[in-house]
């Protein structure tokens, strides 16, 4: 077909011109191929054959080129046959173009319709234009006019949200300030009523405590966003840690009767090197977000586990808090971690805050290598899942008494059981478990009866049927006095506490139970003497007329403390740094205090720094003067430390008050 057209071609003057154009130009027919008649060099090169090669493999036909493209030749014979139809001059369109090598062109196509006919069918002249350059332009264009109109939006947002902090703050400052302002006037007015100036007191405290916790958010904010929060590197205790946090928030648990649990999973290393400040910073704002979102009577559960790294001396802990609350539509939940941000819901406008706390948890742990997420479903609660990178530090404790000892786990959560049970076989220690106290007694009942008594039996406080102390009084019925028995709870036991020992209950474990604190617990009682199991509290001796210095830098744990030691008459002083206790013991008289209990970790001097410089003031009495570590570190080199810095015994924390008393009556 070719060879004849190119026989009738008359006019080569026209197909000369074209040839000389520098550009693509092909004569086309208007069939079912699209038949190629004639093309010059430069649609050859368009397309990266040559004209035989073409011509061999296509046989001129277009369709047969677009074969693996079948949408494309579609559309242009639509667009082409729609033009004809409707005697227009001509058509153009864009359209991607597959070149030799795989890789695909875009093209601009020009046509222009003629009179000519061959063999039947009308001919067409087109000009192909290649506009790839042109099209990654504008779609760079459009990218970035995308990304322009996104950041003009997020700034958008951005403004509004500061506008509706700067506003709630407002609002949210102004509050406490009036509270505080308003009962100074009210107690001014009632200096004779002290009942009427106490409490307008601790409104005032509770009030400017608020204040002071938005001012901090609103500080921690800011130098998160000028890049000016530098991490901290110092030992931590994780089991400390974590108590810790859980004191803090405990008031609140209790005061909204909030059913809450802890759990700590695999945790192999409790001793680690990161910043402790920050880590309390992050635990504190989840759980206390978990508590102040949850109604009351709700649950809360906070979750501690270890995971492994490829890097032996680093870990992965990973914390999660889960509750049962509120809950967060979806279209906040993909905004909850950006600053200054709180969920539009009339379920939470009594809540106070600042919109900044998880922005802050997620600065933390990126800071620390880690990440962090939430997931929640509206009106059934959330869970948020932080993991942070940290370094083992060294860590001894000798398990090797207690190997092949056998303890009874009482628990009505399975996978406590199951957890508690592996830890203390990695110490060599058989762990047996039941899910409810009446299982527990029968079992203690049937070691007895066998005269293979269990070693120590540790009991939940909060479970159906029969509670922790239901169980504990059971089996004292059941095998008597000697068995130790620990209880383990998740709550402040100082309500608690003298019904426990009534009960028969040897000692305390605040969950989550770290391995390190229950082995230290469990070695007490390697010596344990039969009447050690009589109710503590009918042997706590006074000691009036003697005079303690107690240094703790925590409030909360600062007034439990004061209150057991209140029990045995002594007078009281506090500090609330090494520095401070320095300065109490240097300042004071000879032989003017009688003991002092020194927590150990503390900021400006830590607890060992001032024991070593209380030992080496130019007195008497301070060689002789008790020193108490308060510690939950049960590690051998913890107590090597303890003992060369001059310090005279170990009191664990949480407070182990059995063995506080013990310390007063020995040391007193």
């Amino acid at each position: 077909m070719i060879k004849n057209y190119a026989n009738k071609v008359m006019d080569y003057e026209y197909n000369a011109f074209m040839t000389s154009m520098n550009v693509s130009v092909s004569k086309h027919l208007l069939d079912k191929h699209f038949t190629v008649l004639w093309a010059n060099d430069y649609f050859y090169s368009l397309i990266g054959y040559e004209k035989s090669e073409y011509e061999a493999l296509y046989h001129n036909h277009v369709d047969e080129y677009y074969k693996d493209d079948p949408d494309s030749i579609a559309h242009m014979g639509q667009v082409i046959m729609s033009a004809y139809e409707q005697k227009a001059a001509g058509y153009e369109f864009e359209c991607p173009m597959k070149v030799k090598g795989g890789h695909t062109a875009w093209i601009r196509v020009t046509g222009r319709f003629t009179d000519e006919v061959f063999e039947g069918y009308p001919v067409i002249y087109t000009i192909y234009t290649d506009i790839t350059k042109l099209k990654e332009m504008q779609k760079q264009l459009e990218k970035q006019s995308s990304q322009l109109l996104e950041a003009l939006e997020a700034a958008k947002r951005a403004d509004k949200a500061k506008s509706d902090f700067l506003s709630r703050m407002s609002h949210d400052i102004r509050t406490p300030m009036n509270a505080i302002t308003g009962m100074v006037d009210i107690a001014e007015a009632h200096l004779d009523n002290p009942d009427r100036v106490r409490d307008c007191l601790g409104k005032i405290s509770i009030s400017s405590r608020l204040l002071l916790s938005l001012i901090n958010e609103v500080l921690d904010m800011s130098k998160i966003e000028s890049g000016c929060m530098i991490l901290t590197e110092e030992e931590i205790n994780l089991a400390d840690l974590v108590h810790g946090v859980i004191t803090m928030v405990q008031p609140q648990i209790d005061k909204k009767k909030l059913n809450f649990d802890t759990q700590a999973n695999k945790i192999m290393h409790e001793h680690v090197i990161g910043d402790m400040q920050r880590l309390q910073q992050l635990l504190l704002n989840l759980l206390s977000n978990a508590v102040k979102y949850t109604p009351e009577g709700g649950r809360i559960m906070l979750t501690v586990t270890e995971k492994q790294l490829e890097d032996r001396g680093r870990v992965i802990y990973e914390f999660i808090v889960e509750d049962n609350g509120f809950g967060m539509k979806p279209e906040f939940l993909e905004r909850i971690f950006k600053p200054f941000e709180r969920a539009d819901d009339e379920q939470i406008q009594v809540v106070q805050g600042t919109g900044l706390g998880l922005s802050i948890c997620m600065n933390i742990v990126e800071c620390m290598d880690g990440s962090i997420t939430a997931e929640s479903t509206y009106r059934n609660g959330s869970k948020f899942t932080a993991d942070v990178q940290l370094r083992i530090a060294e860590e001894q404790t000798d398990e090797q008494p207690l190997r092949g000892k056998r303890v009874l786990i009482v628990d009505d959560d399975e996978v406590i059981c199951r957890s508690l049970s592996e830890r203390l076989a990695l110490a060599g220690i058989a762990g047996d478990w039941a899910v409810s106290g009446q299982t527990a007694v029968e079992q203690a009942a049937e070691m007895h009866l066998k005269g293979n008594d269990y070693f120590a039996v540790l009991i939940d406080l909060r479970m159906p049927g029969l509670d922790g102390l239901e169980t504990t009084r059971a089996i004292r019925a059941a095998v008597g006095p000697e068995l130790p028995i620990i209880l383990t709870t998740a709550y402040d036991i100082s309500g608690c506490m003298d019904d426990a020992i009534q009960a028969g209950v040897n000692d305390f474990i605040i969950k989550p139970v770290f391995r390190t604190s229950l082995i230290y617990k469990l070695k007490r009682f390697l010596d344990h003497d039969p009447q050690a199991a009589v109710p503590v509290s009918t042997q706590i001796k006074t000691h009036v007329g003697k005079r303690v210095l107690l240094v703790e830098d925590n409030a909360i744990n600062l007034e439990i403390a004061e209150e057991i030691l209140g029990r045995t008459g002594v007078e009281l002083e506090t500090a609330s740094n090494g520095k401070e206790a320095l300065e109490c013991v240097s300042q004071s008289a000879e032989g003017y205090y009688d003991i002092i209990f020194m927590d150990i970790q503390m900021p400006v001097m830590d607890g060992w720094t001032a024991s070593v410089k209380i030992r080496e003031l130019d007195r008497q009495d301070v060689r002789t003067i008790p020193i108490i570590a308060m510690t939950a570190n049960a590690f051998a080199d913890d107590r090597q430390k303890t003992t060369e810095s001059g310090m005279n015994e170990h009191l664990a924390k949480p407070i182990d008050i059995p063995q506080l008393y013990q310390i007063l009556d020995r040391f007193l």
